[in-house]
């Protein structure tokens, strides 16, 4: 019972270790090695509707070897200080496993030594705030191990708006207005057919009665 009860404790020892070390990944240690771009229309872009253009790559300033232990590529869409105001939903942390600035996946893949594009259409259900987009450089473990992103480190420049969708859709209205239409017709066949069908039994109750 004692070696049981001392493997567990080692076990979980471990476990919490493990987890603490995951969790001591911070955004501050992370280099900015890759340089990030985010291109869109102007003016307040609507959810469901419009697109941003995400261009991420190395910094070629940094020397060779810098990126490889770059694995993945993770583009996230992230909340500007703005829109974190008294919303600890969205709340910036440095520790990565904490942090809740960068909530929306605009795409993950594997990483690539030259520039990649993308073309993203801002997902329906993305809320009404200010954003920037964040690329993170992933290992063979799936921890960040460097970033860019298409603003400054104040998070002030190149931020852009989206707009929520709002209200109903058009098809929901169009299903709406043609099931009442439906339901009206249908009442007044109902009331049509029982109005005959009552006709033809006093008719019939008459006829008996007169034989």
């Amino acid at each position: 019972m004692a070696a049981r009860g001392l493997l567990l404790a080692s076990i979980l020892l471990f476990l919490y270790f493990t987890e603490t070390c995951y969790g001591m990944i911070s955004f501050s240690s992370l280099q900015r090695t890759l340089v990030v771009t985010a291109s869109h229309r102007q003016g307040l872009l609507k959810a469901g509707e419009d697109k941003i253009t995400v261009t991420w790559g190395l910094n070629q300033s940094f020397p060779a070897g810098t990126n490889s232990a770059y694995k993945t590529i993770k583009v996230q869409l992230c909340y500007a200080p703005i829109s974190q105001v008294d919303r600890a939903w969205r709340k910036t942390d440095d520790h990565l496993s904490k942090d809740k600035t960068c909530q929306f996946k605009i795409v993950e893949r594997p990483y690539n030594n030259g520039n990649q594009t993308l073309e993203w259409t801002i997902e329906r259900d993305t809320p009404t705030a200010t954003y920037f987009v964040r690329a993170y450089a992933m290992d063979a473990k799936e921890h960040q191990v460097a970033y860019g992103q298409n603003t400054d480190a104040k998070k002030t420049t190149n931020l852009f708006d989206i707009q929520s969708i709002t209200g109903r859709h058009v098809s929901l209205d169009i299903a709406s207005v043609c099931f009442s239409a439906f339901s009206v017709v249908s009442l007044f066949v109902f009331f049509y057919v029982e109005k005959r069908r009552e006709g033809n039994l006093n008719s019939s109750q008459i006829k008996m009665q007169r034989k």
